[in-house]
């Protein structure tokens, strides 16, 4: 069964709730108090009943990370307060989820709630902007948990919800930064501006959603954003610090460990090589027919600081080499607060094409070059440049971009 599909069938079977029609329900168990302190924006918000939302026409910008800590999305928890959202707009993936990479849940119902869900990834402004008008909202609300990497594209839904509603007001409720608040990596060439990156930022920015709406709006569409906080996070903070419950911000996200993967290893998706897709620890593990235990003997002689690699076998059950048997290796983090995604990618990439030149090669439509930001990575890497004169490249871009994004940072 499709998804749209199994949304309709559960339409059918499951009761729509409304403002008026949504029964008195029990309120949940007490529960101790889960370590740390962080508190997302909504849980705020929803502390006090959404009245900053009250009496608007909201167009909800949402996915299932948009939720509260007790793990209620903000959407049934409005609607739950008598603050029934006008519209739903669902990103990659979809507003409650069900579509793998590349994927998204099209226009319908939402069976729980009986709001309309417009399907919002890879929209344009322009149809964006048409969506919000034919749904009448007023203003659009932004809520969904980021993973701190450029080539991530919620925050490029962001971006281009914000460019379509120009005319309207934006609220973003922010979320921290589950791998922390450091940027790092090559700034995007504009030249290689995609869907995976518009703008020149770093490949992790070390924002959250929240700044780097400010920053949008500041320096490249010159509107304003209004930001509710987060309270009790601060920049050296990882996900472990938060206290919070993670919940996959898409299906090959399942871990805190593999966000913070992520911003190095996702650039295995511009090479022919698998990058776990398909196994249980996507974007850890990463391998390829005819690979071998040589990669991670040569990766573990480097030191690489926070990771040690063990040989790997695997076979993919979708993506990359389904159903074939890989070898590769899996990155284990021993230090996540030393651990460097992006340094520790790049010596990957040149280990294994040093090593296995017969295996190893570039997507032939060089999605590489939008997954790094330009040509030089490929480049360098090709020429048989070593990890530290490729990482020394962007030093200097990457410290106009923490330049650039200083104004607009909310927390220390």
């Amino acid at each position: 069964m499709d998804r749209r599909r199994f949304l309709a069938a559960s339409a059918l079977t499951a009761p729509l709730l409304t403002a008026a029609a949504t029964p008195a329900r029990a309120q949940p168990p007490a529960v101790a108090e889960p370590r740390g302190r962080t508190s997302p924006a909504a849980d705020t918000l929803a502390a006090q009943g959404w009245r900053r939302l009250a009496g608007r026409r909201l167009g909800i910008v949402s996915n299932p990370t948009g939720v509260l800590r007790d793990g209620t999305h903000v959407v049934d928890s409005m609607v739950a307060a008598g603050v029934r959202p006008t519209a739903v707009f669902g990103p990659e993936h979809g507003f409650r989820g069900t579509a793998q990479a590349g994927g998204s849940e099209g226009d319908y119902l939402d069976p729980r709630t009986g709001i309309p869900v417009y399907d919002a990834y890879g929209a344009t402004a322009a149809k964006l902007a048409a969506q919000f008008a034919t749904a009448g909202v007023d203003t659009v609300v932004f809520d969904i948990a980021d993973v701190g990497a450029r080539f991530y594209t919620y925050i490029w839904t962001m971006y281009t919800a914000m460019s379509a509603a120009k005319d309207l007001e934006f609220i973003v409720l922010d979320r921290p930064n589950p791998i922390g608040g450091s940027a790092l990596g090559p700034r995007l060439d504009p030249a290689y501006a995609s869907g995976v990156g518009r703008q020149p930022i770093a490949q992790q920015h070390g924002m959250t959603v929240g700044e780097l709406a400010r920053l949008f709006g500041g320096e490249f569409l010159g509107r304003e954003v209004t930001v509710e906080r987060v309270t009790g996070w601060r920049r050296d903070h990882l996900f472990a610090d938060t206290g919070l419950t993670w919940v996959p911000p898409s299906p090959n996200m399942p871990t805190p460990q593999t966000a913070l993967a992520y911003p190095g290893t996702c650039l295995f998706e511009g090479t022919v090589l698998s990058e776990g897709r398909g196994t249980t620890r996507p974007f850890e593990i990463i391998g390829a027919p005819g690979l071998d235990w040589r990669w991670a003997e040569e990766l573990n002689a480097l030191d690489l600081p926070g990771v040690r690699f063990r040989e790997q076998y695997f076979v993919p059950t979708f993506g990359k080499f389904a159903g074939v048997a890989c070898g590769g290796v899996q990155a284990h983090l021993t230090d996540e607060r030393r651990f460097e995604a992006i340094r520790t990618a790049v010596a990957m990439l040149v280990t294994v094409k040093r090593l296995f030149p017969a295996v190893f090669a570039w997507r032939p439509d060089l999605f590489i070059d939008k997954l790094s930001g330009s040509d030089r990575l490929r480049r360098m890497v090709d020429a048989g440049a070593d990890t530290a004169e490729i990482v020394g490249a962007w030093q200097s871009e990457l410290a106009d971009f923490r330049r650039l994004r200083e104004p607009y940072l909310l927390y220390r």
